[in-house]
């Protein structure tokens, strides 16, 4: 299946699988993938790539509610937003396979 993204939704999505690279049950094909703008995913990576992005959207609401700053916190939103954005499309994309 193959998942069509903006550029700012692939920046997103590759910065948030570099963060997960550094963990032992990283996907380093995902990622490269992902960094080569290919992203014909088979179901298995579809299926990772959307546990990834929950996880962030859950690691990026508590980094809001933690925000003293507004300005930090707007930003976070917004960043919450897009990722939110892209996880609906992989969803959709898991369904659909």
């Amino acid at each position: 299946m193959q998942l069509h993204l903006e550029a700012t939704e692939l920046n997103l999505l590759a910065d948030i699988l570099l963060e997960f690279s550094q963990t032992p049950r990283a996907n380093e094909g995902l990622l490269q993938k992902v960094l080569a703008r290919d992203l014909r995913l088979d179901a298995g990576e579809l299926d990772e790539l959307a546990d990834r992005l929950r996880e962030k959207v859950c690691t990026l609401k508590e980094e809001i509610a933690r925000a003293e700053n507004p300005e930090v916190c707007a930003s976070l939103r917004q960043k919450l937003t897009l990722l939110q954005r892209v996880l609906e499309r992989v969803t959709e994309a898991c369904v659909m396979f």
